[in-house]
């Protein structure tokens, strides 16, 4: 009886066995098709977002169509459509209609960045209807003298910086710009070209702050398509993930990341010393005063010798143009008044109307945006000082313009405080 037991135990066991591995065959078999499938999807999500984002084909495309017909002309109209000798790179674009890319120039790197039109929403099934060109390119007129222009000019930058004593040079350096090809005059073509680039305030504003080396240097331009420098290290601080990664990172646990990827601290001071330029440089400025409404470490970068560069002009927007939008806006309560991500007035609630003073001046702002990046690594014997001036800086309150003295005094101390550690350092 127990020899006939042990077979049947046996065979038991086996089937058993067997059941246990097709089961484990059939959960692998369907993990596989699961990331198969998953991975697929992201794939296709992945490449739909990069040809929907990614659209320097049409924008070369159509600026040079205009070029070859007359329409527009400009310094890097010939290389870009004729000569080949500049072309776009890797993409960075975050918008659509923004498109950004690395590109060369001869043996220059620069960023090129061209606007596309509108994208038109069509229903599944549906052929799309054609992109809305996004500058049509027929300002100044034919017959419309360089005079008449220069007025146009004129008029377009007082509209958006208000009354300044110096907009008359202004329109002349940027008719000096409008001259592509450095003949001595404005064609029709390049005065649409520059025309065009004028409604971009990014464009307007780098001129404005490029003199003195703020931002990236316009290299070339052709229509609404314009070059400026490559800024080789950017963002201030931290590291870009890839997009699926920039997901999943903890707010707390990137903060660390972003520390970690840093300069050594003289470096980091040498920055820090450019972007207090950069504010003492825009308060009461040569044509006006401006407001830092973006203080987002994306939109800077810094240089080889650790030069501090805006990269993205539209952080910042003239006191003129901050005031007649808070006149304008809405109100119910303070948080309604806000412009870009960091500039903020109160509400008058008995108006429902927005405070045209800014709460924070730039400088507490830009402070708040440097503690924790200096505060990492200072040298110990500064840490207790820097720290006080820091803090002392983020508390000031109201527009410079009402507190000019003490606004003035803290920068000034910052910056002596700054210079004494790294005016000795090879970097300075």
């Amino acid at each position: 009886m127990a020899r006939g037991l042990f077979p049947r135990a046996w065979i038991k066991k086996s089937f058993f066995f067997q059941a246990r591995i097709s089961f484990v065959r059939v959960k692998y078999l369907f993990l596989t098709w699961l990331t198969v499938f998953v991975g697929g999807w992201v794939i296709y999500v992945q490449y739909s977002n990069y040809t929907e984002l990614c659209r320097g084909h049409e924008c070369k495309n159509a600026i040079c169509d205009k070029y070859r017909r007359g329409i527009i002309d400009g310094s890097a109209c010939s290389s870009l459509c004729d000569k080949d000798t500049l072309y776009l790179g890797r993409c960075l674009s975050t918008s659509p209609n923004n498109q950004v890319y690395t590109g060369g120039w001869g043996d220059v790197d620069g960023v090129i960045r061209c606007q596309v039109g509108e994208v038109l929403h069509y229903e599944l099934g549906e052929e799309p209807e054609p992109r809305r060109e996004a500058a049509v390119f027929d300002k100044p007129t034919r017959g419309t003298s360089v005079e008449k222009f220069r007025e146009m000019v004129f008029n377009h930058l007082k509209s958006k910086l208000g009354e300044q004593a110096n907009l008359a040079s202004l329109v002349t350096q940027i008719l000096s710009v409008a001259d592509g090809n450095k003949d001595g005059h404005v064609s029709l073509p390049e005065a649409r070209s520059a025309w065009a680039l004028l409604q971009l305030d990014e464009v307007l504003l780098g001129l404005l702050l490029q003199e003195r080396g703020h931002t990236p240097r316009l290299m070339g331009f052709c229509g609404d398509l314009y070059v400026t420098e490559r800024v080789p290290y950017g963002p201030l601080y931290g590291v870009s993930l890839p997009w699926p990664l920039e997901a999943w990172v903890p707010s707390g646990a990137r903060r660390s990341m972003d520390q970690w990827f840093t300069p050594s601290w003289p470096r980091k001071a040498k920055i820090s010393m450019g972007l207090l330029e950069l504010v003492e440089d825009i308060f009461h400025g040569n044509y006006g005063s401006f407001l830092m409404c973006d203080l987002s470490a994306g939109h800077f970068g810094y240089t080889d010798r650790h030069d501090l560069r805006l990269t993205d002009p539209r952080a910042i927007v003239s006191e003129d143009t901050f005031r007649r939008t808070m006149r304008a806006l809405h109100c119910e309560k303070d948080d309604d008044c806000l412009f870009g991500a960091d500039c903020r007035t109160s509400c008058d609630v008995a108006q429902k109307r927005c405070r045209e003073e800014v709460t924070q001046p730039n400088l507490a702002k830009a402070c708040r945006a440097l503690r924790d990046y200096l505060l990492r690594g200072t040298p110990s014997e500064l840490r207790e000082e820097l720290e006080r001036q820091l803090y002392a800086c983020m508390a000031l309150r109201g527009s410079a313009g009402q507190m000019d003295m003490e606004h003035s005094l803290i920068l000034n101390n910052l910056k002596a405080l700054l210079w004494r550690q790294i005016s000795h350092t090879k970097d300075s």
